[in-house]
């Protein structure tokens, strides 16, 4: 219990440190601190979701004080606006290593000559959090491309269109676009009915949902013949899997489907899995054994991103599985067994009973 209560006054103190500072270099230097607080949660014995949200409850601190930081530079805002998160912040599963997924929703009533507010204040807010240690997205899925800060009709619009249209370029994306979550910003009803009203089309549509499924059906487990594992060939992570694309994206996806399909407006994906569990949207045996797979895979990850930290090196995603004891071993492919037997089910139509 004592020990708990430091590791969250840890995450506390962080999160205190965010808010009184004063300038990008004062936070910058908080966020240096994550790396470390990582080793210490995992080090404790924390569940991984315990351990990602205290992470990403810091970077949404972060994103809140550059937003206030932001507006004191510029002005208030012409019209109220929300600023949301997508992607692991959105999920509430940051790990050692985030990029920054993030948009802008403007209320209707902006004006063309308004949008200069806004792209300034994205330009501080992402640099922000880039200087940060939040890099920027390689994808451009931020506040700072014109397309991601847009009036809520445009935003109606787009999601209208990726459920209509599902092309290849919807499904992915739909798959961001999907998770978002606020953050900060003075139009916190903004979201609401947007997200209700396109749950509630998106359940409706069952093509919509059958390319949803396929697209979740591309990341699949590394899972080799004879019992092993298919590692990375070639390059830099040779003889290693990746524990985020072939890992903990193939549940990430599937828990992302059953969220559309039963009109849930959660975002984690834990939290997705159990709300469908409970809406029947999936057996609950099925439910229960894809909880406790990813709950193994994402540990691993953390557990492998904190021996990285421990010995000096930057944490990544890329683990060898010859660091693993034969017995953590044998569970990781179990794991991975059953992600592989609940994607194969959910594309034959089965393990569904909503």
């Amino acid at each position: 219990t004592d020990l708990t209560r430091f590791q969250a006054v840890s995450a506390a103190v962080l999160i205190r440190d965010v808010v009184s500072a004063e300038t990008l270099a004062e936070m910058a230097a908080v966020t240096a601190r994550i790396p470390q607080l990582l080793v210490q949660l995992v080090g404790a014995h924390h569940a991984h979701d315990v351990v990602t949200r205290l992470i990403t409850d810091i970077a949404d601190a972060v994103t809140r004080r550059l937003l206030v930081m932001a507006e004191r530079d510029l002005g208030p805002p012409p019209v109220p606006y929300l600023w949301l998160a997508c992607g692991s912040q959105g999920r509430q599963e940051q790990t050692g290593v985030s990029d920054q997924d993030n948009c802008l929703i403007l209320d209707d009533a902006a004006k063309p000559e308004d949008m200069e507010y806004f792209r300034a204040l994205a330009k501080i807010v992402c640099d922000g959090l880039d200087a940060c240690g939040y890099v920027h997205c390689p994808g451009e899925m931020m506040a700072t491309a014109a397309r991601w800060c847009q009036p809520l009709g445009v935003w109606r619009r787009y999601f209208h269109g990726w459920i209509d249209t599902p092309d290849p370029e919807a499904q992915m994306l739909a798959s961001v676009m999907f998770d978002l979550r606020p953050i900060g910003g003075t139009g916190a009803d903004l979201f609401t009915a947007l997200q209700e009203e396109t749950l509630r089309l998106a359940a409706q549509s069952p093509i919509f949902i059958a390319h949803m499924l396929g697209n979740a059906l591309k990341h699949t487990p590394p899972l080799g013949l004879l019992r092993g594992f298919a590692t990375i060939r070639s390059g830099e992570h040779r003889n290693h899997i990746d524990l985020k694309m072939n890992g903990v994206v193939p549940v990430i996806d599937l828990a992302r489907v059953q969220a559309l399909r039963g009109r849930l407006g959660l975002a984690n994906t834990r939290a997705r899995l159990k709300a469908a569990e409970e809406a029947g949207t999936i057996a609950p045996g099925e439910a229960r054994d894809l909880i406790e797979a990813y709950d193994l895979i994402a540990t691993t990850r953390l557990e492998n991103q904190a021996r990285l930290i421990r010995s000096g090196r930057a944490p990544d995603n890329f683990l060898a599985p010859s660091d693993l004891s034969d017995f953590e071993r044998a569970h990781l492919r179990d794991a991975f067994v059953v992600v592989r037997t609940m994607q194969s089910a959910l594309g034959h139509g089965k393990a569904v009973v909503g």
